[in-house]
């Protein structure tokens, strides 16, 4: 127990530190294009490290993974998706030999009319 509050005591620095050399960063690449770019002021620390609060609120949000799993999972739940997926595998892979065999011909079709050159086609049909 004592050996995890070390640990949780020595974590939080590094989070602090990490957090402070990214803001550092970002401002250091702002100010060395932008400028010349698009004409803008250089910004300081603490402007950058406020872009970066702004642009997280706007375009991220503050919820966790498994919440912006659940909301753009289509599926439900995981059993869900899992089904699903098992279904499309069996409907495409699992089919008689006859139609994997149309499959992969339809396939083989497709790949040479568009990256085959006419030269490769013709060879290719000389040889078969």
């Amino acid at each position: 127990m004592n050996r995890n509050k070390k640990k949780f005591w020595l974590v939080i620095p590094c989070i602090v530190a990490a957090m402070g050399v990214f803001v550092w960063f970002f401002q250091w690449l702002w100010n060395a294009l932008l400028p010349d770019i698009l004409g803008v002021k250089a910004i300081n620390y603490w402007q950058s490290l406020g872009l970066l609060l702004l642009s997280k609120i706007l375009f991220g949000g503050f919820s966790g993974a498994k919440e912006k799993l659940k909301r753009h999972n289509n599926f439900g739940s995981d059993q869900n998706m899992n089904e699903s997926w098992k279904q499309k595998f069996e409907t495409q892979f699992c089919a008689s030999e006859e139609e994997r065999e149309k499959f992969r011909e339809m396939w083989k079709q497709r790949f040479e009319s568009k990256f085959c050159k006419p030269e490769q086609r013709k060879s290719e049909e000389n040889k078969a």
